[in-house]
């Protein structure tokens, strides 16, 4: 079994319903079993402006599967709950990445671990950090790049507890 952490995001509609269904879907996805979650946190979108902030939260599962399936089951889970691809970093319903996998580094066409922006986004190293405080990334412990990010409007807020979801 392999230790990956999934960063899941959502600005559109019932965000936090959005989130709450992405939970379940990996939940019931065969081959993986959720171990942790972050809390959830609001933050300002990132890359494209003028759409609503995002609630977002981490994911630590133990899975059985390939990098790829992971990205497989990720991408059906998006699809269940409405995401349609049209602007990149744009609004969506849910949003799922794959930041790590064990101590995987690989890099194809459609899948890049570590994730290649991670260590620049607040809104992903707060939640990774909140369920794994040690955590290191790229051989440098998260909360070192967290310190390194500039201060470019990425305000994470505290929003919610998710401690009952996966109880």
């Amino acid at each position: 079994m392999a230790t990956a952490y999934l960063s899941m995001g959502s600005n559109l509609g019932d965000r936090l319903a959005f989130l709450r269904s992405g939970v379940k879907g990996l939940v019931a996805a065969p081959g993986v079993r959720v171990v942790k979650l972050s809390s959830i946190y609001e933050t300002t979108p990132v890359g494209v402006t003028g759409q609503p902030d995002y609630l977002n939260l981490v994911a630590a599962i133990e899975t059985g599967l390939t990098p790829h399936e992971l990205l497989s089951t990720c991408l059906a889970i998006e699809k269940e709950n409405g995401r349609e691809r049209s602007v990149r970093w744009g609004a969506r319903t849910l949003d799922l990445d794959i930041l790590l996998y064990d101590d995987v580094q690989m890099e194809t066409d459609d899948l890049v671990i570590p994730h290649p922006r991670m260590k620049e986004r607040a809104f992903v190293l707060v939640p990774l950090l909140e369920i794994e405080p040690e955590i290191v990334v790229l051989g440098q412990p998260a909360s070192v790049w967290l310190k390194q990010i500039p201060d470019k409007g990425q305000e994470v807020r505290y929003f919610a507890s998710t401690h009952e979801w996966i109880a």
